[in-house]
């Protein structure tokens, strides 16, 4: 009881001995002193407006880029004999990448052009520069398989103003020429990789680009490792480098227009 006489509610109450808490109301007034809470501010509708714009193009050029893949799938695979698992497996790995359409017609055509290989008798090489990978293949089966080493594009300056531009390659192309202990005039380019000085009278040193190498397209070669008196120790830029064991043992296999498939 209070002391008017008047009969207390248990929700009335303060806390005191007893332990029963007054309890507060959502709607009742802050006790005084209390700082207002923080409210974070609310984007503006311009804001909103914004960014609903920028969803909508994306959502719009996602179906366009699979509108593109699919027409294009129609025109390639009209005369293609390849498997349907190799078709489904070129369409789900080339939807999730973004490419204009003139890269995304090259794209199939090369992929197109692998799959019809492996119908085919016939020996050929598949370079993944994603899983960086070599593959010697006949028809649909690996004959040997090893990890190769992707030389970075490059654009080299020398001071004298020369410059040159390694580019990532991807294709399908035919080996041009098959070299083996074949001497190599050191190219100015390398000097310019190293950031050295060009002597007067570049050297050449034998096998300088490796003991094995196929060239095809552009001057873009795959090589085995160079030796250690070859003033070039990595993968020629935009070119590939397969270890010399991986490359003698499929020698004798490779010859002058043997395919290369690069992804």
């Amino acid at each position: 009881m209070s002391g008017s006489g008047e009969r207390e509610t248990w929700w009335g109450r303060a806390m005191g001995a007893s332990g029963i808490v007054r309890i507060k109301s959502a709607i009742m007034p802050r006790p005084f002193g209390e700082p207002p809470r923080r409210k974070w501010p609310r984007p503006s509708l311009v804001f909103n407006l914004a960014l609903l714009g920028v969803g909508t193009l994306m959502a719009a050029g996602a179906v366009l880029h699979r509108r593109t893949l699919e027409r294009r799938f129609a025109e390639l695979l009209a005369g293609s004999n390849a498997a349907p698992f190799e078709i489904k497996r070129i369409r789900n790995d080339l939807a999730e990448r973004e490419l204009d359409e003139k890269t995304l017609s090259a794209e199939l055509d090369t992929r197109l052009q692998y799959a019809r290989s492996q119908q085919s008798q016939d020996f050929y090489i598949l370079l993944d520069t994603k899983r960086r990978q070599f593959v010697f293949k006949y028809g649909d089966k690996v004959v040997r398989e090893a990890s190769c080493e992707v030389g970075a594009p490059r654009s080299i300056q020398m001071k004298s103003g020369r410059h040159w531009t390694f580019a990532p390659v991807t294709g399908a192309f035919s080996v041009e020429q098959k070299l083996e202990n074949a001497d190599w005039k050191v190219p100015e380019w390398v000097y310019g990789l190293n950031r050295r000085n060009l002597p007067e009278a570049p050297p050449t040193v034998p096998g300088g680009l490796g003991k094995y190498v196929l060239v095809f397209s552009g001057n873009y070669v795959i090589h085995s490792p160079p030796p250690p008196e070859s003033p070039l120790q990595v993968a020629k830029p935009g070119s590939f480098m397969v270890q010399e064991s991986d490359l003698a043992a499929v020698w004798r296999r490779v010859g002058i227009g043997t395919r290369i498939y690069i992804f």
